[in-house]
């Protein structure tokens, strides 16, 4: 227990020196160390205001303890032992989460993120699934508050898409939406269905850290780089002008398109932060299969080989097969995700907190 209260110590005294940091003008200016700075003061602040509402709990039970000693009166006996069982469950409950803060971190769980999106098996409904999970996640985003912008979309079928890529800014964004990597399934009577069958169809979500430059090298002869005219309905730059991208990267054989700034440059420059994100989410994937063990202990491994859910829209459920819970499928599909994150971050933990348990019994 000391030692655990020990790293909680440290953390406040962390996260009170960069209060202190963040104060200096000389930070104030330079926007990126700022931005960095305030990443990782955020990242302490849930652990630091647990060990504050502990460090009361804790306050109010030795009083309550010292006093009961002396009371003599009945009625206040009474109350002061509820004063006592209450503060002494309120530590439970913070001890318990306090442990839960202090397990090992994610590198790049306060990391903002690249989404993509891509249609997969089932023809033009995969597409329109895709569509529909491009939506959901947005309406998402919008309501944690963070800031997107959709990098590329490629149209495919009626009202669907093949690809969509897209930035999402925001605190520990990284942290929230890993666990959405892999195979999404859809159950449902299609648009494209005369006869009102139930079709099966499949779109698959990445959730790729961004990089920042010196993370990720790429050489100018490795790329191939193409340029063309946006499409698009009206407007003389989209007729007349090549504002769109297309950037290979020959070792690798991926392929960026970016369409939607205005610019050949502001394109060219957002096709090259996709490729070293994609580039970097590999790497993740190679570390993520060698360390088997590690994937075991994980709720969300991001092999895209894995269904991870499906959304049976005629049973009106959204089910998660890797912990084995249901959801409202329509209020899903309507981006109230909260509870089945939140569900699977809670089993993450559970299962993390069970190793380190079994480790120290070993």
């Amino acid at each position: 227990m000391e030692g655990m209260l020990d790293k909680i110590r440290n953390i406040e005294k962390s996260y009170i020196e960069l209060g202190e940091k963040l104060s200096d003008p000389e930070v104030i200016k330079n926007f990126e160390e700022f931005k960095k700075l305030s990443k990782a003061r955020k990242s302490m602040e849930e652990t630091v205001e647990i060990y504050h509402v502990w460090q009361e709990a804790s306050k109010s039970n030795e009083e309550a303890q010292q006093l009961i000693k002396t009371e003599t009166d009945p009625e206040m006996k009474i109350f002061l032992q509820n004063e006592i069982t209450a503060a002494e469950e309120k530590i439970t409950r913070c001890e318990e989460k306090m442990k839960v803060l202090l397990l090992p971190r994610d590198p790049n769980d306060d990391k903002d993120i690249m989404l993509e999106i891509r249609g997969s098996a089932g023809g033009d409904e995969a597409n329109i699934f895709a569509a529909d999970l491009m939506r959901m996640y947005l309406r998402y985003f919008e309501k944690q508050g963070w800031k997107t912008e959709v990098l590329n979309i490629s149209e495919g079928g009626v009202s669907g898409i093949s690809e969509a890529v897209i930035s999402v800014q925001g605190d520990a964004v990284y942290s929230r939406l890993k666990y959405e990597s892999g195979v999404h399934r859809v159950q449902r009577v299609p648009v494209t269905e005369s006869q009102g069958r139930i079709h099966t169809s499949t779109a698959t979500v990445a959730v790729m850290p961004e990089v920042e430059d010196v993370e990720i090298e790429i050489k100018p002869e490795e790329l191939e780089i193409t340029t063309a005219r946006a499409g698009g309905a009206g407007g003389q730059n989209v007729n007349k002008v090549e504002t769109a991208v297309r950037i290979v990267h020959k070792p690798s054989g991926i392929m960026v398109h970016c369409t939607e700034e205005r610019s050949q440059l502001q394109n060219r420059e957002r096709a090259l932060q996709i490729l070293k994100t994609k580039l970097y989410d590999i790497e993740i994937q190679k570390q993520m299969r060698e360390i088997t063990d590690l994937r075991r202990s994980q709720v969300g491994t991001g092999d895209r080989s894995e269904r991870i859910r499906t959304y049976n829209f005629p049973q009106g459920r959204c089910t998660d097969h890797r912990i084995g819970e249901n959801f409202n499928v329509r209020e899903v599909i309507e981006g109230e995700l909260r509870s089945l994150i939140e569900a699977l971050v809670q089993a993450d933990q559970k299962a993390k907190l069970e190793k380190l348990a079994e480790s120290a019994r070993t």
